[in-house]
């Protein structure tokens, strides 16, 4: 198991590298470009830049999070070859500096979607909430309250240069249902899988955040039977899964723990986002510290059934509440995250321990 710690880039992430570096056990982050569109090719010499960057501060870059789909290639439009064909340049660009997961989603329109990120909590921290009754109202006003509240940094899956034409996305989804989605997806991954298996790059799905339907827009990555549908529609081990627990968890129907362990068997989570949420009734919840006794999820679970089932990937604290008068990009603090990545990994060494007991 490697920890790592998601960056954003020296300019764009109030978060240094030789902060990330003086945290116990955290061997590399998870980085990626922010400033090439989404369909172009990454370019070789950005690529390196950002790899010395990193490797320059004592650290690793061996997962990137994300390369975006352009929606061209989730809708199913002829365009979407080309944008296909860039994409496998751009696997086989990050290849040649030791990536070796990719993560991203599948999901139309929105990445993840909470709708308060500045829910305040008893002990005077900030963290992420979701209130199902706060998606009710349109698209364009969900984006314009989230642009609005990032404390002036791009949250990813929120670029505001995409998002200023939403109505627009939504008109080109329209005839986009489940089905649709899922041969789409198929097709994409069928297309990229050889290049993914001759770089030695894994791709990790990411779970829909929420997983489940919002604004009538399909999702395919919702649960065990999804997951499933995933890993059997392009049956190779390239093809595997960002596990969030977070994501995953947010439908209480959903047995985290069980699935996480299923998948991590079958050797298809190549990378984990680990974090855990408070739910308030079946689906409001707010982002919880990561100690099993403040949220709903059990850490310890699942951390062991990664363990017990051959897990030897990267797993980063995935967000984490902001603390001690820390401001920056919701849910991407230091201090929060460092506590967390501390956390999982006195888990995971007492887990190994009592293994060879």
């Amino acid at each position: 198991m490697q920890m790592t710690l998601r960056w954003f880039g020296s300019d764009q992430d109030h978060v240094k590298l030789e902060q990330i570096r003086q945290i116990p056990g955290v061997q590399g982050v998870v980085g990626a470009l922010y400033d090439v569109p989404v369909g172009e090719v990454w370019p070789k010499e950005k690529i390196k830049t950002l790899k010395d960057e990193v490797e320059s501060a004592g650290l690793t870059l061996e997962v990137i999070e994300s390369v975006n789909i352009h929606d061209d290639i989730k809708i199913g439009l002829a365009s979407r070859d080309q944008y296909i064909e860039n994409y496998k340049q751009t696997i086989r660009n990050l290849s040649e500096i030791g990536v070796k997961v990719i993560c991203y989603n599948f999901m139309p329109i929105f990445d993840w979607l909470k709708t308060d990120l500045h829910f305040q909590l008893p002990d005077g921290s900030y963290t992420m909430k979701y209130e199902k009754a706060g998606i009710e109202k349109t698209p364009q006003e969900m984006v314009n309250e989230v642009l609005n509240k990032s404390n002036g940094v791009v949250l990813p899956g929120w670029e505001p240069e995409r998002l200023a034409h939403v109505m627009e996305l939504f008109e080109a989804y329209k005839d986009v249902n489940e089905e649709k989605l899922r041969e789409n997806f198929k097709y994409f991954m069928s297309a990229i899988i050889d290049t993914c298996q001759e770089c030695d790059v894994k791709m990790a799905i990411h779970p829909d955040d929420p997983p489940y339907s919002v604004f009538g827009l399909p999702r395919i990555v919702k649960n065990r039977e999804d997951l499933d549908w995933l890993m059997t529609s392009v049956d190779n081990p390239y093809n595997g899964i960002t596990f969030c627990t977070g994501s995953i968890g947010e439908d209480p129907a959903n047995d985290v723990v069980a699935i996480v362990g299923e998948f991590a068997k079958r050797d298809r989570i190549p990378f984990a986002h680990i974090r855990n949420i408070k739910f308030l009734n079946q689906t409001d919840h707010f982002e919880a510290p990561h100690l099993s006794s403040e949220g709903s999820l059990d850490m310890h679970a699942v951390v062991k059934a990664l363990y017990d089932n051959g897990f030897d990937g990267y797993i980063r604290p995935d967000h984490g509440r902001m603390i001690w008068g820390e401001e920056g990009r919701p849910g991407y603090g230091l201090y929060d995250r460092a506590i967390g990545a501390s956390y999982l990994q006195g888990l995971w060494e007492a887990i190994v321990k009592q293994g060879k007991d």
